[in-house]
């Protein structure tokens, strides 16, 4: 009799599971949407890291003042980003339609009004702050997707992001050899962020239906308050922190490592980044389905591989060796943030995961701003290579940490009545 109850307890939490999926609301997260948002999203920084060199010409800044005024994105991300995550929880897609069309038009306004370092600095804090709360929002959605579909959700939309970050980074330099406008890539970009946005509103939540849906499938209502406990959405902050300072500190040095040190020419030390970017593509693409069933495994082995390639590329004598290095690392980094969010996925309900993601992407978003100065710094240090040795003592230290630290992550729901 046991087994039979055991074997009955079994079907009817399955199909409760099925029922659930087989009838979710028209304005539930698909799969599509969160790939159709994470490529505008990469098409936005593709268009922005090739249009650079226009953009600090037309407005007239050194090399330096452009370097402060990009220190205005993250400053206008940061406080974006905890407030995206509970407009997400509230409204939904229609929030991350707004989000992604507020993203585009922002691209146009830093395009056409940057015409000094006052107006650079202030059209970037706007980006930074458009392209957070976005990012947030983005985020969540491919976190509800991947949980109603049961797919690798995640991993696959980040690669979504990767390939249009080459795509459009290319498309923009092309745009350039034709002495197109500066603006025109964002005019591109604004308009496939608003025929996204349209198509996310329309699919909006239907508060009814949703509420029907989880009646029938046991799941609690959207207006239940959900309690997440902080401590381990800052340790998988945290782990996202080192994953970003190594993958930007590549994505930001790989360039000037490839021609300084290892007399690259121009065009070859320019193919670094995009290199880096296809090799994070391609991987996320053929990992996805690993990383979301064996998450620890993928980040101990991703970031001890970037560990690896970064001091190859530290002790390269030559452009070959130094492509190899930057590759390997690459593969290493690519599937490590996609994973952390397959792992915040697993284990925080939909209800409250716009608030949940938005702190660990605000926590992780400060490793993406340090790599860079942290690589920077040990360069002025102890040159180059040296600065490349620091870089991979991160990745290793990420490889040391990941297990004791997910294995210590155990966050349970617990829902209570509104307050009204």
């Amino acid at each position: 009799m046991a087994d039979v109850a055991r074997a009955a307890g079994v079907f009817a939490s399955r199909t409760s599971i099925a029922v659930y999926r087989y009838t979710m609301p028209r304005g539930s997260v698909r799969p599509w949407m969160a790939f159709a948002s994470f490529a505008v999203f990469g098409a936005f920084w593709g268009a922005w890291g090739a249009s650079i060199p226009a953009i600090r010409d037309q407005a007239g800044v050194t090399e330096g003042q452009l370097g402060a005024a990009l220190l205005f994105v993250g400053a206008g991300a940061l406080p974006a980003m905890p407030l995206s995550g509970r407009a997400v929880d509230r409204w939904g897609l229609r929030a991350t339609a707004t989000l992604l069309a507020l993203m585009g038009g922002t691209g146009l306004l830093v395009a056409a009004a940057a015409r000094d370092f006052a107006t650079l600095a202030l059209a970037l804090a706007l980006v930074g702050a458009a392209s957070g709360a976005a990012d947030v929002a983005i985020n969540t959605a491919a976190g509800s997707a991947q949980r109603a579909s049961g797919r690798p959700v995640v991993t696959r939309a980040h690669a979504t992001f990767s390939a249009a970050v080459v795509g459009t980074s290319l498309l923009t330099g092309a745009l350039r050899g034709l002495d197109a406008p500066v603006v025109t890539p964002f005019v591109l970009v604004a308009g496939a962020a608003a025929a996204v946005a349209v198509a996310l509103a329309r699919a909006g939540l239907d508060p009814d239906r949703l509420s029907a849906a989880a009646d029938r499938a046991g799941a609690p209502r959207p207006g239940a308050r959900l309690g997440v406990p902080l401590a381990p959405l800052l340790v998988l902050g945290g782990l996202g922190a080192l994953a970003f300072a190594v993958e930007n500190a590549h994505q930001s040095w790989s360039a000037l490592y490839l021609e300084a040190e290892l007399a690259a020419g121009p065009a070859v030390a320019a193919a670094g980044p995009a290199v880096f970017a296809a090799v994070v593509a391609v991987t996320r693409f053929a990992s996805a389905g690993l990383a979301a069933r064996r998450p620890t495994a993928v980040i101990v082995a991703g970031s001890g591989l970037a560990a690896a390639g970064t001091a190859i590329l530290a002790a390269a004598g030559g452009v070959p060796a130094g492509l190899t290095g930057l590759a390997l690392a690459a593969a290493g980094i690519a599937a490590l943030f996609p994973t952390l969010m397959s792992v915040l996925t697993a284990t925080v309900p939909d209800e409250r995961r716009g608030a949940a993601t938005s702190v660990v992407t605000t926590v992780a978003y400060l490793g993406f701003l340090a790599g860079p100065v942290y690589a920077g710094t040990w360069a002025g240090a102890v040159g180059l290579p040296g600065a490349m040795l620091a870089v991979a003592t991160l990745a290793a230290g990420l490889a040391l940490l990941a297990t004791p630290a997910l294995r210590g992550i155990r966050v349970r729901a617990a829902y209570h009545p509104r307050v009204r």
